[in-house]
């Protein structure tokens, strides 16, 4: 039941995810017990209305968290097999969202489609108010390439290429300056502990290592969203453990903003939501406090 009294609570852009905005909105505030209640919602307005189950709040407050992605009504089929029956979601910027759901839920497929490697049969896709299906296909590579970061299972590094050459590919096809394209992949490498291994090849890397430098790779263009797909499913428990951390130490020190499919319990549990995948719909969403 949504508490009687509320009021908006203007604020200016908080670039954590809504429940970390709600949290810095109540510092200090003298609090009263409500009723259990717990609902989260992006509009296309970037409006959260938010109130917390087990927390003393006073009033049902509306944060503004910017949404980075917006999507309504996506469906995909392929062939006569419906794959995707109707998604609409939200990314607030700063967010990590994991998707969990069995094998055949339409995961992989649905982050093909926000991440703009497939397209929906019907329903919009929105990027900061944009409907990218009205690009056409070279500016839909254009806009890949500088806003959106992909980090698959497999990390896909060329094998003829050294670490560094890897992470600086995606800043080399956007055109930039060769010299600041390098500086930025070394200055990514070193801050994943890879500062040693610039210039050896993919098959010289661990599998812990050759999933650090992918994780530059994406990085290099400062993307508004990094899509992961299945990141440390390669990976043995103490590696995936530090790529995990690592995703938390970029939205913490760059803002960044993620959507991981997974299947790891330990990294859904971390993550600020947790969107629930059966047979082609998201049936629930599971905020992490």
């Amino acid at each position: 039941m949504r508490p009687q009294a509320a009021f908006p609570l203007c604020l200016p852009y908080l670039p954590a995810a809504p429940v970390a905005c709600l949290k810095q909105a109540l510092s200090g505030k003298r609090l009263i017990r409500v009723q259990t209640y717990f609902k989260v919602r992006l509009t296309k307005y970037s409006v959260c209305f938010v109130a917390l189950e087990g927390l003393y709040i006073s009033h049902c407050f509306s944060i503004n968290c910017h949404a980075v992605l917006q999507v309504s009504n996506i469906y995909k089929k392929y062939g006569s097999l419906p794959v995707l029956k109707g998604i609409d979601m939200s990314i607030a910027a700063g967010e990590v969202v994991s998707i969990v759901g069995a094998s055949g839920a339409g995961k992989s497929t649905l982050l093909h489609i926000l991440g703009t490697l497939d397209t929906a049969d019907s329903g919009e896709v929105m990027f900061d108010g944009k409907n990218i299906a009205r690009l056409n296909a070279t500016e839909m590579a254009r806009f890949r390439n500088r806003h959106i970061g992909f980090i698959f299972q497999f990390h896909n590094l060329l094998p003829e290429f050294t670490a560094l050459e890897n992470a600086c590919l995606p800043g080399f096809l956007a055109g930039r300056p060769e010299q600041e394209v390098r500086e930025r992949a070394e200055q990514l490498l070193d801050m994943l502990n890879l500062s040693h291994r610039l210039h050896h090849k993919p098959s010289e890397l661990s599998g812990g290592e050759q999933q650090r430098t992918a994780v530059a790779r994406a990085l290099i263009n400062s993307p508004r969203i990094i899509f992961a797909d299945e990141p440390s499913g390669n990976l043995d428990s103490k590696n995936a453990q530090e790529l995990h951390d690592i995703f938390f130490r970029l939205r913490q020190e760059f803002n960044q903003t993620f959507v991981i499919v997974t299947h790891n319990e330990q990294l859904a549990a971390m993550a600020d939501r947790t969107l629930v995948m059966k047979d082609g719909l998201i049936v629930q969403e599971s905020p992490v406090l």
